[in-house]
């Protein structure tokens, strides 16, 4: 997979073939490229105050095991699936859960999901949405909460979701779809914005 460098384009691919030859300054490009998409994950899925501690952990393990990573495939979803299982160590271990509140606010305070030059009437109803949005999700199943969240909350698509969860593709849609009627029923007239791209 490539990514944006500044004005660079950089092959992934090569930058871990790089660190797996025995160059691991090259990892630091990984650590850049995806560290804002990790901390979304971890506090998306309930790290809160932990989640930098939960993102630096799962880089260390990801560097670990970039020999069982697969050629060929793309590093985000397989790094944010060691970010989630991070996450539901430490919020195990920690025996707690984080509130809707602590959770809806690690998740604006993370990422400018709403656009400074966005109208303020808009960014309201925006944050009502996800606040509104966040607590339904807390009705859901673990299953149904993740997918929706890394469909979603994240923006990945379809095939990064299923990379990143380990499921095959036709069960990342059956259960993304039972979790979007409930949704809808929970949060009338909800309709999801799409995530990243499909690549059918």
């Amino acid at each position: 997979m490539k990514t944006r460098e500044g004005d660079r384009i950089v092959d992934e691919a090569a930058v871990i073939a790089r660190v797996r030859a025995g160059e691991p300054e090259a990892y630091a490009y990984l650590v850049r490229a995806h560290t804002g998409i990790a901390l979304r994950a971890a506090r998306a899925l309930g790290a809160g105050a932990d989640a930098e501690d939960v993102v630096q952990q799962a880089f260390f393990k990801a560097y670990c095991s970039l020999g069982r990573f697969r050629d060929g495939t793309a590093f985000r979803p397989w790094l944010l699936s060691i970010v989630a299982n991070e996450t539901r160590n430490t919020v195990r271990a920690a025996g707690r859960r984080q509130t809707l509140a602590d959770r809806e606010a690690a998740l604006v305070g993370s990422d400018p999901l709403i656009r400074e030059s966005a109208d303020p009437a808009v960014a309201a109803l925006e944050t009502e949405r996800r606040v509104a949005l966040l607590g339904a999700l807390e009705e859901l199943s673990e299953e149904h909460r993740l997918v929706v969240t890394y469909r979603y909350l994240l923006e990945m698509d379809e095939p990064e979701t299923a990379q990143a969860l380990g499921w095959p593709r036709g069960t990342v849609k059956s259960r993304l779809n039972r979790a979007l009627r409930k949704l809808e029923r929970l949060l009338p007239g909800f309709q999801p914005r799409e995530g990243g791209d499909e690549h059918e």
